[in-house]
C-alpha cells in the first residue's frame, strides 16, 4: 500500500479520471449543457472544448515530458470551471432549498480545492 504515497500512482489515476471525465462530455453532453451557467455563451461548444481539454490534460499528465504543462493546464481548467460549480450550487439552493442534493453541491466546492492540490502535488511537486 506504500504506492499510494507515491506521486507516480496518482499521476496515472488522475490522468485516467480526467480522460474519462473528458470523454463523458462527448458521450453525455446534455448533462453538461444542462448545468452550464447562463452567462457562458455557446454551451454545446464549451462542453466539447472543456472535454477536449480534459482528455488532452489527462493524457499529458501521464507523459513525463508533458506532465508540467498538463498539470498547469488542468489546474487552470479546474479554476475556470469553479464559478460554474458555484452557480450550480446556488441554483440548487434557489430551486430546492437545503436538500441533500444542495448539500452535495455545496460540499463539492471545497472538494475542488482538494482536487487542485492533488493535481499540483502529483504533477508539479
Amino acid at each position: 500500500m506504500s504506492f499510494l504515497l507515491e506521486p507516480t500512482f496518482h499521476r496515472y489515476f488522475i490522468g485516467a479520471i480526467f480522460i474519462l471525465a473528458g470523454l463523458l462530455h462527448f458521450l453525455k453532453p446534455g448533462i453538461y449543457i444542462s448545468i452550464m451557467p447562463d452567462y457562458i455563451p455557446y454551451h454545446k461548444a464549451m462542453v466539447y472544448i472543456s472535454g477536449v481539454a480534459e482528455v488532452i490534460g489527462g493524457i499529458g499528465f501521464m507523459i513525463p515530458e508533458l506532465r508540467t504543462y498538463a498539470a498547469w493546464g488542468l489546474i487552470l481548467l479546474l479554476i475556470a470551471v469553479f464559478p460554474a460549480n458555484i452557480d450550480m450550487a446556488w441554483k440548487g439552493f434557489k430551486n430546492h432549498g437545503l436538500t441533500l442534493y444542495t448539500w452535495l453541491l455545496i460540499g463539492r466546492l471545497p472538494l475542488q480545492f482538494l482536487i487542485l492540490y492533488w493535481v499540483y502535488w502529483a504533477g508539479l511537486k
